[in-house]
């Protein structure tokens, strides 16, 4: 049994493996290290998130079995095929639509009690002096960076103001002059 760390953006993910009928495979180690990486976007921003992972051999069957818990998660998916390497594929796809699901909830949760109200305003002029006027209630949707992302391009807009799923706060993606994309995530 061994423990590895990955840190992502903001996430600490502690990833135990025990190998149970076979041989510690460091090769299949990193296969799943690198899976799990990309389950750990999906996470937004916790503590620390423990991760145990367990191979298992018997005959023909191999199984992996993955336990997540951190902070208000307490996830497990299992999965057994005739490749190792197809099992980590498939628990991998298993939790990140576990997660996903959690995450929803959460973000309904949230939604639910936060509205933000985002004032849209035009200058008049009135006596040499500039006055503001018009507001609006808006109600940004949670989405990803990559989503958001995709969004701006297929609105051709200069930016987007929405609530980013992954750390929720509201942020702004937009279009720099030399066709490069800005973010603005305010830290609270």
């Amino acid at each position: 049994m061994r423990l590895s760390v990955l840190n992502l953006k903001g996430v600490s993910m502690h990833i135990t493996f025990t190998f149970r009928n076979f041989e510690e495979s460091e090769p299949l180690k990193k296969y799943a290290r690198r899976r799990f990486q990309k389950v750990g976007r999906f996470l937004g921003k916790s503590p620390a998130i423990d991760l145990n992972v367990v191979f298992s051999v018997d005959k023909y069957r191999q199984r992996t079995e993955v336990v997540l818990t951190g902070e208000g998660l307490n996830i497990s998916t299992a999965e057994e095929t005739d490749d190792m390497y197809g099992t980590i594929d498939l628990v991998t796809d298993k939790l990140e639509s576990q997660i996903r699901k959690h995450a929803s909830k959460s973000r309904e949760r949230y939604k639910a009690k936060n509205n933000i109200d985002v004032y849209s305003y035009y200058l008049e002029e009135e006596d040499g002096k500039k006055i503001v006027s018009g507001d609006e209630n808006f109600s940004p949707k949670p989405l990803i960076l990559d989503e958001a992302l995709l969004q701006l391009e297929k609105k051709n807009d200069e930016f987007l103001v929405f609530l980013n799923a992954e750390t929720d706060r509201v942020n702004v993606i937009y279009k720099k002059r030399n066709g490069n994309v800005g973010l603005i995530d305010p830290v609270l």
